[in-house]
């Protein structure tokens, strides 16, 4: 009661003065007061996750606090269990509009495990059914014998892998600079990028089984449903990390995603089950001694 008496006798002495209460706060923080200001802002930071980005960090880091040369520290990006697994492929097979991907289903707990063995089952599916493909098509012509093409695994390999980590490692380093110039841009994490893209790939699974069919319209019809829903979780997840930077250059990052993500899906369908061994006539030589020689080409 004494505070309130002195309070009472300032305020008697000099009326103008201002007095502070407890329950209110002395000031508004910056970051409230921007928000404030921008209404429009909060709809991004929902779409782009940075709410609770500060959290997620420490808790990245707190997860990841074994040093990087020990079995401990890779270990954290496999623990993931079955459910987080099928709910993030579920949710890259049906994107939902206007929702965040890397917010929905991976910042919480990014993963190699899913990526890893996505894009190890979808390495044997093209390889297995580009060789099944080939094989229908020659079935039942006395001049062809089937060999296994072997090197199509290498081959189909080397393509996946290298596009599921090159492309985010560029990627990354892409949103990291742009970020250095426009303070605005929100980047995402390499590995949580390496997530997006592995997920995505999923859809080409089933797309490859189906591709053994042999009808050119059947094949090209799946490769653009493939690419329309795949090609959906790319543009809803980086469109809003590029949105507030130059407009020509979020448009060309956004279209280069696209871009290498068709060329992916075409260039396998292309290679692997486009262009068989064809059937050669078998050229007959003559021999010296009057008979006719009669080799096989495939």
């Amino acid at each position: 009661f004494a505070e309130f008496d002195d309070a009472a006798n300032l305020l008697a002495a000099n009326p103008d003065a201002t007095t502070i209460s407890i329950d209110e706060p002395v000031e508004i923080p910056k970051n409230q007061h921007s928000r404030l200001q921008e209404p429009g802002r909060e709809e991004d930071d929902e779409l782009l996750g940075t709410d609770d980005s500060d959290k997620t960090e420490l808790l990245a880091g707190q997860k990841k606090s074994a040093p990087f040369w020990t079995f401990d520290y890779y270990q954290t990006f496999f623990d993931v269990d079955t459910y987080q697994v099928l709910d993030r492929i579920k949710g890259s097979v049906f994107p939902v509009p206007g929702k965040n991907f890397v917010r929905l289903y991976i910042r919480s707990n990014p993963d190699l495990y899913g990526p890893f063995w996505i894009c190890a089952t979808l390495v044997f599916t093209i390889a297995v059914s580009g060789n099944l493909s080939n094989f229908f098509i020659h079935l039942g012509k006395p001049t062809y014998h089937y060999v296994p093409e072997f090197r199509k695994v290498s081959i189909a390999a080397t393509t996946i892998y290298a596009y599921a980590w090159l492309v985010p490692l560029a990627l990354w380093g892409f949103l990291m600079w742009r970020n250095s110039k426009v303070m605005n841009i929100v980047s995402y994490s390499f590995l949580e990028i390496v997530c997006v893209y592995g997920y995505s790939l999923f859809i080409y699974i089933p797309t490859a089984i189906l591709w053994i069919i042999p009808q050119q319209v059947v094949r090209w019809v799946l490769v653009v449903f493939s690419l329309c829903l795949s090609g959906s979780v790319l543009v809803m997840t980086f469109w809003p990390a590029v949105r507030d930077d130059n407009r020509r250059i979020a448009v060309a990052t956004v279209a280069t995603i696209l871009l290498l993500h068709a060329l992916l899906a075409v260039g396998c369908l292309a290679y692997f089950f486009d262009a068989p061994e064809l059937d050669i006539p078998a050229p007959i030589i003559p021999a010296h001694n009057g008979t006719t020689v009669v080799t096989k080409s495939h």
